[in-house]
């Protein structure tokens, strides 16, 4: 959806300078911000129902439990002890 708004001659100065380094567009940028300020406004959800899932579509990330199991393969068994 596209939305219409005005905002003051300095803070899009700002904005683009803040998008020039990030190598970022503008809409990009305002995209993003108004993505974290609803989040962090959002009045009916608590932080841990905010970033469930915010990692979902990352692939670089394993398996919890693999990970946890390789941590502790060194270890010693409870049943050998």
């Amino acid at each position: 959806m596209r939305i219409l708004t005005d905002i003051p001659d300095d803070d899009v100065e700002k904005l683009d300078a803040f998008a020039l380094r990030r190598k970022s567009s503008r809409a990009a940028l305002i995209r993003d911000a108004v993505k974290i300020y609803l989040l962090h406004n959002a009045d009916t959800k608590s932080w841990i129902a905010r970033g469930a899932g915010f990692w979902k579509d990352r692939d670089d990330i394993g398996d919890a439990i693999d990970y946890q199991r390789a941590l502790r393969e060194d270890r010693t068994a409870y049943e050998n002890l």
